[in-house]
Protein backbone atom coordinates (compact mmCIF):
# COMPACT_ATOMS: atom_id res chain seq x y z
CA UNK A 1 0.00 0.00 0.00
CA UNK A 2 1.09 3.52 -1.11
CA UNK A 3 1.44 5.82 2.14
CA UNK A 4 0.55 9.10 0.26
CA UNK A 5 2.86 12.38 1.87
CA UNK A 6 0.49 15.51 3.60
CA UNK A 7 2.50 18.12 2.47
CA UNK A 8 1.84 20.08 -0.98
CA UNK A 9 4.66 19.51 -3.51
CA UNK A 10 5.84 23.13 -3.59
CA UNK A 11 5.26 25.57 -0.49
CA UNK A 12 2.80 28.12 -0.48
CA UNK A 13 6.12 30.95 -0.42
CA UNK A 14 8.32 28.83 -2.86
CA UNK A 15 5.36 29.16 -5.15
CA UNK A 16 4.52 33.06 -4.55
CA UNK A 17 8.33 33.68 -4.99
CA UNK A 18 8.79 31.40 -8.06
CA UNK A 19 5.56 33.79 -9.73
CA UNK A 20 7.32 37.16 -8.74
CA UNK A 21 10.66 36.29 -9.99
CA UNK A 22 9.07 34.43 -13.10
CA UNK A 23 7.11 37.87 -13.93
CA UNK A 24 10.44 39.51 -12.98
CA UNK A 25 13.20 38.05 -15.10
CA UNK A 26 10.43 37.67 -18.50
CA UNK A 27 10.36 42.13 -18.17
CA UNK A 28 14.16 42.25 -17.84
CA UNK A 29 14.91 39.46 -20.97
CA UNK A 30 12.40 41.17 -22.98
CA UNK A 31 13.69 45.72 -21.96
CA UNK A 32 17.33 44.02 -21.86
CA UNK A 33 17.09 43.13 -25.58
CA UNK A 34 15.25 46.70 -26.54
CA UNK A 35 18.46 47.60 -24.03
CA UNK A 36 20.68 45.99 -26.01
CA UNK A 37 19.46 46.86 -29.40
CA UNK A 38 20.53 50.38 -28.95
CA UNK A 39 24.67 49.27 -29.19
CA UNK A 40 24.24 46.01 -30.08
CA UNK A 41 27.62 43.41 -29.03
CA UNK A 42 26.66 40.85 -32.04
CA UNK A 43 25.83 41.17 -35.64
CA UNK A 44 21.92 41.27 -35.06
CA UNK A 45 19.17 42.88 -33.38
CA UNK A 46 15.91 41.86 -31.22
CA UNK A 47 12.73 42.89 -33.80
CA UNK A 48 10.50 45.09 -31.96
CA UNK A 49 7.61 43.24 -31.06
CA UNK A 50 10.31 40.83 -28.56
CA UNK A 51 11.25 43.94 -26.90
CA UNK A 52 9.66 45.47 -23.81
CA UNK A 53 9.95 50.05 -23.08
CA UNK A 54 9.89 50.94 -27.37
CA UNK A 55 13.07 52.88 -26.56
CA UNK A 56 16.07 53.18 -24.70
CA UNK A 57 14.48 55.30 -22.22
CA UNK A 58 11.75 52.79 -21.91
CA UNK A 59 13.97 49.95 -22.11
CA UNK A 60 15.66 51.30 -19.26
CA UNK A 61 13.04 51.95 -17.01
CA UNK A 62 11.30 48.62 -17.53
CA UNK A 63 14.55 46.89 -16.99
CA UNK A 64 15.81 48.55 -13.56
CA UNK A 65 12.06 48.42 -12.28
CA UNK A 66 12.22 44.43 -12.79
CA UNK A 67 15.58 44.32 -11.55
CA UNK A 68 14.31 46.05 -7.71
CA UNK A 69 11.51 43.38 -7.94
CA UNK A 70 13.83 40.24 -8.71
CA UNK A 71 16.58 41.75 -6.16
CA UNK A 72 14.12 41.56 -3.02
CA UNK A 73 12.31 38.36 -4.52
CA UNK A 74 15.55 36.71 -4.92
CA UNK A 75 16.85 37.67 -1.48
CA UNK A 76 13.75 36.50 -0.14
CA UNK A 77 14.01 33.53 -1.54
CA UNK A 78 17.75 32.77 -0.57
CA UNK A 79 16.97 33.91 3.29
CA UNK A 80 13.42 31.18 3.07
CA UNK A 81 15.87 28.58 0.78
CA UNK A 82 18.51 28.68 3.61
CA UNK A 83 16.67 28.98 6.96
CA UNK A 84 13.55 26.92 6.08
CA UNK A 85 15.67 23.58 5.33
CA UNK A 86 14.29 24.25 1.16
CA UNK A 87 17.81 24.36 -0.25
CA UNK A 88 19.57 21.42 1.67
CA UNK A 89 16.63 19.20 1.18
CA UNK A 90 14.99 19.96 -2.36
CA UNK A 91 18.33 21.80 -4.47
CA UNK A 92 21.45 20.73 -3.40
CA UNK A 93 22.70 18.76 -5.88
CA UNK A 94 23.41 14.83 -5.24
CA UNK A 95 26.87 12.66 -5.82
CA UNK A 96 28.37 13.08 -9.32
CA UNK A 97 27.62 9.25 -9.83
CA UNK A 98 23.87 9.91 -8.99
CA UNK A 99 23.61 13.27 -11.24
CA UNK A 100 25.29 11.17 -14.19
CA UNK A 101 23.09 8.17 -13.73
CA UNK A 102 20.17 10.72 -13.87
CA UNK A 103 21.00 12.37 -16.84
CA UNK A 104 21.23 8.97 -18.93
CA UNK A 105 17.80 8.11 -17.72
CA UNK A 106 16.94 11.54 -19.03
CA UNK A 107 18.94 11.05 -22.78
CA UNK A 108 17.20 7.82 -23.01
CA UNK A 109 13.85 9.22 -21.91
CA UNK A 110 13.37 6.93 -18.98
CA UNK A 111 13.55 9.52 -16.13
CA UNK A 112 10.82 9.68 -14.45
CA UNK A 113 9.37 12.54 -12.41
CA UNK A 114 7.94 12.77 -9.21
CA UNK A 115 5.91 15.63 -7.49
CA UNK A 116 7.63 16.99 -4.63
CA UNK A 117 11.06 15.65 -5.49
CA UNK A 118 13.83 16.39 -7.83
CA UNK A 119 15.81 14.08 -9.69
CA UNK A 120 19.69 14.72 -9.64
CA UNK A 121 19.37 16.83 -13.02
CA UNK A 122 16.83 19.03 -12.50
CA UNK A 123 18.59 19.71 -8.64
CA UNK A 124 22.01 20.28 -10.52
CA UNK A 125 20.10 23.13 -13.19
CA UNK A 126 18.03 24.38 -10.22
CA UNK A 127 21.32 25.53 -8.59
CA UNK A 128 22.99 26.32 -12.02
CA UNK A 129 20.05 28.99 -12.14
CA UNK A 130 20.21 30.34 -9.00
CA UNK A 131 24.18 31.19 -9.53
CA UNK A 132 23.64 32.32 -13.03
CA UNK A 133 20.84 34.72 -11.93
CA UNK A 134 23.13 36.02 -9.33
CA UNK A 135 25.71 36.66 -11.55
CA UNK A 136 23.18 38.45 -13.62
CA UNK A 137 22.71 40.88 -10.91
CA UNK A 138 25.75 41.66 -9.79
CA UNK A 139 27.20 42.00 -13.42
CA UNK A 140 24.31 44.35 -14.07
CA UNK A 141 24.63 46.45 -11.17
CA UNK A 142 28.30 46.91 -12.41
CA UNK A 143 27.65 48.47 -15.95
CA UNK A 144 24.61 50.32 -14.09
CA UNK A 145 26.49 52.48 -12.32
CA UNK A 146 30.57 51.59 -13.77
CA UNK A 147 32.00 55.07 -12.44
CA UNK A 148 30.08 54.48 -8.79
CA UNK A 149 30.74 50.99 -8.63
CA UNK A 150 33.79 50.94 -10.50
CA UNK A 151 35.29 48.84 -7.89
CA UNK A 152 32.67 46.14 -8.95
CA UNK A 153 33.48 46.38 -12.48
CA UNK A 154 36.45 46.23 -12.02
CA UNK A 155 36.22 42.58 -9.99
CA UNK A 156 34.80 41.22 -13.41
CA UNK A 157 37.57 42.47 -15.72
CA UNK A 158 35.87 46.31 -16.38
CA UNK A 159 32.77 47.45 -18.40
CA UNK A 160 33.34 45.47 -21.64
CA UNK A 161 34.12 42.06 -19.73
CA UNK A 162 30.88 42.87 -17.33
CA UNK A 163 28.80 43.39 -19.48
CA UNK A 164 29.59 40.34 -21.78
CA UNK A 165 29.33 37.94 -19.02
CA UNK A 166 26.06 39.88 -18.03
CA UNK A 167 24.86 38.82 -21.79
CA UNK A 168 25.99 35.51 -21.13
CA UNK A 169 24.30 35.12 -17.93
CA UNK A 170 20.77 35.95 -19.96
CA UNK A 171 21.67 33.54 -23.11
CA UNK A 172 21.49 30.58 -19.76
CA UNK A 173 18.65 31.92 -18.22
CA UNK A 174 16.84 32.22 -21.41
CA UNK A 175 17.97 28.63 -21.94
CA UNK A 176 17.38 27.62 -18.73
CA UNK A 177 13.74 28.70 -19.37
CA UNK A 178 13.47 26.89 -22.75
CA UNK A 179 14.41 22.87 -21.06
CA UNK A 180 12.15 24.32 -18.37
CA UNK A 181 8.92 24.61 -20.43
CA UNK A 182 9.98 21.40 -22.12
CA UNK A 183 9.50 20.03 -19.05
CA UNK A 184 6.26 22.13 -18.25
CA UNK A 185 4.84 20.42 -21.58
CA UNK A 186 5.91 17.09 -21.12
CA UNK A 187 5.00 17.26 -17.28
CA UNK A 188 1.84 19.20 -16.55
CA UNK A 189 1.08 18.28 -13.20
CA UNK A 190 4.10 20.69 -12.59
CA UNK A 191 2.36 24.09 -13.41
CA UNK A 192 -0.71 22.85 -11.98
CA UNK A 193 1.46 22.07 -8.95
CA UNK A 194 3.31 25.83 -9.05
CA UNK A 195 -0.43 26.90 -9.18
CA UNK A 196 -2.38 25.23 -6.25
CA UNK A 197 -1.21 23.13 -2.96
CA UNK A 198 -1.10 19.63 -5.23
CA UNK A 199 0.16 17.20 -2.53
CA UNK A 200 3.49 15.24 -3.22
CA UNK A 201 3.50 12.09 -4.64
CA UNK A 202 3.36 9.00 -2.56
CA UNK A 203 6.14 7.33 -1.49
CA UNK A 204 8.79 9.11 -2.92
CA UNK A 205 12.57 8.28 -2.29
CA UNK A 206 14.33 11.18 -1.87
CA UNK A 207 16.09 11.79 -5.31
CA UNK A 208 19.74 11.38 -3.58
CA UNK A 209 19.28 8.13 -2.86
CA UNK A 210 19.69 5.08 -5.30
CA UNK A 211 16.57 3.97 -6.99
Amino acid sequence: MHRRNNHPAHSLPVRFMHWIGATAIICMILSGWQIYNASPLLPFTFPQWMTLGGWLGGGIAWHLSAMWVLFADGLAYLAYGFLSGHFRRDILPPRPKIILRDLVDALQFRLGHHLGSYNGVQRLLYMGVIIVICLAVVTGFSIWKPVQLGWLAGLFGGYPVARTIHLIMMALIIGFLIIHLALVILFPRTLVSMLAPVRSDPDNAPQGEPR
